[in-house]
């Protein structure tokens, strides 16, 4: 056995795919055309769609099988198929809830870790086919999708923990020692499942790969479909996190609703369709695609509980789509709870404001805005209203105001549409603001490592770029890291003390306030006179 395949194979499968693949380093080969990949930026929202026949457990799908008893490993691949029914899947419905939240492509887990093939192949009795159902899901998914005028991705992992199983290798996904022939069988099985996945069902637009060795799969997809724009596997797609910088190039956020991919009926929390919202506004404001996850239930169809958020973000993305979709990131990501996301030609600023769940309809509200200037011809408008009427109140004038000062661009609005029958509206509202220009160039700081000694934690940063101004405040923030899973659902910051700095240099804050053993994010903070600039997001353990 060679050694190089050895470490080749050690090191591709040490890595927790759906955890660990995520950046440009460790997705290997990109031949995706630019102008593919532009396309993919503009589509912005995707809905993800993780299912396969453990949703009758409603366990993590795939994951059950690591560790799992001889006894446990016959029932699930011998039994627990035959009694996979999902008579309610509707493909078409599906794409229509997808497409009125706002998302323009649909991912579908074709075949999970576990080797289960949603789709008619030739390479395993252990498909759809050999269940009760009986019918191509694949085909279904895609013809649903195109009926709903949607781009069309599949989900693929290379990992096949049945294929492990029946070739006597224990499963996992960490220390196998693969020799070649057994690598050459590997990628030879990839090969004719990706080639009856880009030659039976048309042109298909996106490709997810989670897991490796992926190379072969990546080679035969581009080869078949040269148009194919793969994500995880060649460009960076951060899972249950975003990035703490904007991005100019393609990247995709996979997040799940819940904690589980797969459709979890128990045991689990839900973020609220505001959240989501949330994630989704942020994602865009830093340049990147929001893969959203649902789980369909044992017969098909998505839970209620998600369904409803996807109709609170259809309500929020109907008003506000024109902030969202085809857009790019601004010189800055956010002020303070208002985050922005620009046009193309960066003529027309999109100021989402975030962080005010109970404003009253029919008040005005200011902001001061210090990334934003004014030009002789600026308009100013809120997305969805027509800046004439309150309902029942017909002495407010809700017209949208701006100002230009030295201290930056006041805006006033009101929140004037009615929404709900209760007059509240706990969601994100938009100012769009057309011919303006950038008011600065943007410090930028860089956030280092951190080192440990007893109790004390020293943060390091560095001021790359200090901007128009002597002299510059920067600091660090930090909270405690909620988990990999747990990750969206982080508290508020808290600041360590700031420190006056009139050069770009490297600079360090100790504190003591980190609770010992507890693992933290933190990140640098330059404070200008017009905003705060936040540098990357790294982590740190305390000391006991």
């Amino acid at each position: 056995m060679k050694k190089t395949a050895i470490i080749f194979l050690a090191l591709a499968c040490s890595l927790s795919v759906h955890a660990q693949v995520t950046s440009d380093e460790a997705a290997g080969t990109n031949f995706n055309k630019p102008e593919r990949e532009e396309w993919l930026r503009d589509l912005g929202f995707g809905m993800f769609i993780h299912w396969s026949f453990d949703s009758q457990l409603g366990v993590v799908i795939s994951h059950s099988m690591v560790g799992a008893s001889e006894d446990y490993m016959n029932r699930f691949i011998n039994e627990l198929p035959q009694t996979f029914l999902p008579d309610e899947f509707d493909a078409y419905k599906i794409a229509r809830q997808a497409k009125l939240a706002g998302m323009k492509y649909v991912v579908f887990t074709t075949k999970h870790h576990s080797g289960f093939c949603m789709w008619d192949t030739k390479t395993t009795d252990f498909n759809i086919t050999n269940t009760p159902y009986g019918k191509d899901v694949v085909k279904e998914y895609v013809e649903g999708v195109r009926k709903a005028g949607l781009a069309v991705g599949f989900y693929y992992s290379p990992e096949d923990f049945k294929f492990l199983y029946e070739n006597n290798i224990t499963v996992r996904r960490r220390g196998l020692n693969l020799d070649d022939a057994f690598l050459a069988k590997y990628n030879d099985f990839i090969r004719q499942q990706t080639n009856e996945l880009f030659s039976n069902y048309g042109e298909i637009d996106v490709l997810f790969i989670d897991g490796n060795p992926n190379e072969a799969c990546k080679d035969e997809a581009w080869k078949l479909q040269p148009n194919l724009v793969i994500t995880r596997g060649a460009v960076n797609t951060p899972e249950q996190r975003l990035p703490g910088l904007a991005d100019d190039n393609l990247w995709e956020s996979c997040v799940t609703m819940g904690t589980q991919w797969q459709y979890k009926p128990t045991n689990d929390e839900l973020k609220s369709a505001g959240r989501l919202i949330e994630i989704l506004i942020e994602t865009r404001a830093k340049g990147g695609n929001l893969l959203l996850n649902v789980g369909p239930d044992p017969y098909g169809k998505i839970p209620d509980p998600e369904v409803r958020n996807l109709t609170e973000i259809a309500a929020w993305h109907f008003v506000n789509q024109e902030a969202v979709n085809a857009v790019r990131p601004w010189i800055i990501t956010h002020e303070e709870n208002i985050w922005f996301t620009s046009s193309k030609d960066r003529k027309t600023v999109y100021a989402i404001i975030t962080g005010i769940p109970d404003w009253p309809r029919g008040a005005r509200k200011e902001f001061v805005l210090g990334s934003v200037r004014a030009t002789s011809d600026t308009k100013i408008s809120v997305l969805g209203q027509n800046d004439l009427v309150v309902e029942y109140n017909p002495d407010n004038i809700p017209t949208s105001r701006f100002k230009q000062t030295d201290g930056g661009l006041t805006i006033s609005v009101v929140r004037a549409q009615r929404l709900y029958n209760n007059h509240k509206w706990p969601n994100p509202i938009t100012v769009k603001l057309e011919n303006v220009v950038p008011a600065l160039d943007p410090p930028v700081i860089v956030t280092g490592d951190a080192s440990v000694s007893g109790k004390t934690v020293s943060l390091q940063g560095k001021l790359a770029k200090k901007g128009n101004v002597e002299t510059i405040k920067v600091g660090f923030e930090y909270r405690l890291y909620a988990g990999f899973t747990e990750y969206l659902y982080g508290d508020k910051w808290e600041k360590t003390s700031f420190i006056d700095i009139a050069e770009e240099k490297e600079y360090s804050v100790k504190t003591d306030k980190l609770e010992p053993g507890k693992t933290y994010e933190y990140r640098a903070v330059v404070v200008h006179p017009q905003m705060s600039i936040y540098g990357d997001v790294k982590r740190v353990t305390a000391g006991q």
